[in-house]
């Protein structure tokens, strides 16, 4: 049986989190409004709860769910297990933040009337968006 651990971030809108792990390559993620149970490798019921799930089939066939809990100050905590954090871990969590952020600029632009200039990935890894807006 894995251990789950729970490890802070900032994301706090689940519509943002669903589109950051989408484009990190998660694209069947369920979101709800009620902590839902997460399963274990084996298919077993665990006592961790999140509202934002990626299903342990969507990830690989000896990994457990993955999911992002609400904490009470609105921001969610990832639970991974202890197997899936070696893949999963705080790099892959890092890699969504930085999906979060493009995705929270991208709804801000469209929210304020702004244009997409350019959006690109820079050799040394850094994305550079900008954008423009007429009056």
């Amino acid at each position: 049986m894995s251990h789950f651990t729970r490890v802070r971030t900032s994301l706090r809108d689940a519509d943002l989190l669903v589109t950051a792990l989408a484009s990190v390559g998660f694209t069947a993620v369920e979101s709800h409004d009620t902590p839902q149970t997460l399963y274990g490798y084996q298919g077993d019921a665990r006592p961790e709860r999140a509202e934002v799930v990626i299903r342990r089939r969507h990830i690989g066939r000896l990994s457990n769910d993955i999911g992002f809990r609400r904490r009470d100050d609105g921001s969610f905590e990832a639970v991974i297990s202890e197997y899936d954090r070696a893949v999963h871990g705080r790099t892959w969590l890092a890699e969504v933040a930085r999906a979060y952020s493009h995705a929270a600029a991208l709804r801000y632009a469209e929210d304020n009337g702004y244009e997409i200039d350019s959006d690109v990935v820079e050799e040394d890894g850094h994305r550079r968006l900008v954008l423009r807006r007429y009056r």
